[in-house]
């Protein structure tokens, strides 16, 4: 199939198909706690790369899968709780400029500790290789974990709504999100909605660093950051007003990256960054408050 002056195959989809669930993932990781917090989280790549970490070590001390994995769910949630207590809750009453800057610091600070700690060779996940193994059907070589990733996705996504939709929680969550200030004055706990969600925030980021960790099993100090700034990009792209608009934008870039980079010529891949965030100028120039934005301004924010 050709689209343009650039071939894309059945194996570019479905290998972007997967990117995108992948992304969509990050894409409600961060549009949750900014729902909630009005904090845009760059330091959320540290908490993946912290989990793809201790997916290494995990790898090296003959760990069973199992065990790896809630080793990485495990120091992902701590870090991500510790983070929040220590950082952002002195900062809560804070101007969002503050608090942006608190992310940026928080996320170099813990890139900075790796490389010193670990070293800029990094660390090798061998042991989740085989979960990188293709199906093939028919030309198509499908990942097992691209199925896993689709899977996930879609499971967490309806298990959030449901979340969101039908329980108490979801409802203070909700509310928070819309107005803050009145929320707390009707009753609702700041402290164990914020928590709440820090802690779903958390469970993703996790999950998301299992996959990145079985797709890329080298982890270095800057693992899931280009990742981490491409889904920040989808998600103002597909608007962050909406859990659900944002988690759009995330699939959408995942999905549109994946594309470029499979279709681009191998000497032409450096320039898919600049293919990619010039159609995200594009994309907020015409439509600023969001791809997938019903209204001009936000309304609900979870």
């Amino acid at each position: 199939m050709t689209l343009g002056l650039l071939s894309i195959s059945w194996q570019v989809i479905v290998d972007s198909i997967g990117l995108g669930a992948v992304y969509a993932l990050m894409a409600v990781g961060i549009g949750l706690v900014f729902g909630v917090l009005r904090l845009v989280n760059f330091a959320y790549g540290q908490l993946v790369m912290a989990g793809a970490y201790a997916l290494a070590f995990a790898s090296q001390w003959d760990l069973p899968l199992v065990v790896g994995i809630a080793f990485c769910f495990a120091i992902v949630i701590v870090l991500s709780l510790l983070m929040d207590i220590v950082v952002f809750r002195p900062l809560r009453a804070q101007s969002p400029a503050v608090m942006l800057v608190a992310t940026f610091a928080v996320a170099f600070l813990l890139q900075s500790i790796a490389l010193l700690a670990f070293g800029p060779l990094g660390k090798s996940a061998s042991s989740l290789g085989y979960l990188n193994r293709p199906v093939t059907i028919g030309d198509v070589d499908i990942r097992k974990i691209t199925i896993v990733a689709i899977v996930v996705a879609g499971i967490c996504l309806l298990v959030l709504v449901l979340l969101l939709e039908r329980t108490t929680m979801g409802l203070h969550m909700r509310a928070a999100a819309m107005d803050f200030r009145t929320a707390r004055l009707l009753g609702v706990r700041a402290d164990r909605v914020i928590g709440s969600a820090v802690l779903i925030s958390a469970l993703l980021a996790a999950t998301v660093s299992v996959i990145l960790t079985v797709q890329n099993p080298l982890v270095t100090p800057d693992f899931a950051l280009r990742d981490t700034i491409v889904v920040l990009a989808g998600v103002v792209v597909g608007g962050m007003n909406r859990l659900l608009t944002a988690t759009m934008g995330g699939f959408a870039i995942g999905f549109v990256s994946g594309l470029l980079g499979g279709a681009l010529p191998s000497d032409q891949s450096q320039y898919l960054p600049s293919f990619l965030f010039g159609l995200v100028i594009l994309v907020l120039l015409v439509r600023p408050n969001g791809l997938f934005a019903r209204g001009p301004g936000p309304v609900e924010r979870v």
